[in-house]
């Protein structure tokens, strides 16, 4: 959304096709039942115009990674590290405890670069990791349960894919309207995170 974002206002793009997939079935342990019960399959997508700008897009986007806590979420293979994919490895009462103090404090930082504070935004869409984390970071954030987009139970996390999808689920049932502010947030190994506000 970041780099869509930095295209579509510098001119270099008109029109952005921004996909998000991921296929975990072929990395995960299925004799780890600390993972494999968590991680699903899917895509989901979204089309961004520079021609749409004075009325809705991107508002701000903030994107962070650190290192220093990789062991906890990873992938232990990989092309050019093992000559294998690898299996995704995840300690995930740790994951839980970072994920939800830097979601947290992103959201607001995104909110607040733009001149908003979290209590203007109406929707927010996040990544669909998992409803203990959703429901942390709601209420860290003192968010309202019905404003936060919540479709984990229906496809589980697809990581990259599990934001569009959970938008697109909201947009169908009429949820998001025109004109609301929203808020989508992601989290991810490594560790890596974000938070773009826009106006749909």
């Amino acid at each position: 959304m970041s780099v869509a974002d930095s295209m579509l206002k510098s001119g270099a793009a008109r029109n952005v096709l921004l996909i998000g997939a991921e296929t975990f079935s072929r990395i995960l342990d299925w004799s780890d039942r600390s993972t494999c019960v968590l991680f699903g399959d899917g895509a989901g997508a979204v089309i961004l115009s520079s021609d749409d700008m004075k009325e809705s897009g991107i508002l701000n986007t903030l994107i962070r990674s650190n290192g220093e806590h990789r062991e906890l979420l990873y992938v232990d293979g990989g092309a050019s590290r093992s000559e294998n994919v690898g299996k995704l490895r995840m300690i995930g009462n740790q994951v839980f405890r970072h994920a939800v103090k830097d979601i947290a404090a992103i959201m607001e930082e995104c909110a607040e670069g733009y001149g908003l504070s979290i209590a203007d935004i109406d929707w927010f869409v996040p990544h669909q990791a998992n409803q203990r984390i959703l429901n942390g970071v709601a209420k860290r954030l003192n968010l309202d349960k019905e404003q936060v987009i919540s479709t984990v139970a229906s496809h589980a996390n697809t990581s990259a894919a599990s934001v569009p999808l959970a938008m697109d689920f909201a947009i169908k049932d009429k949820r998001i309207k025109r004109g609301d502010l929203i808020m989508l947030e992601a989290f991810g190994g490594g560790f890596t995170w974000g938070a773009s506000l826009l106006r749909y």
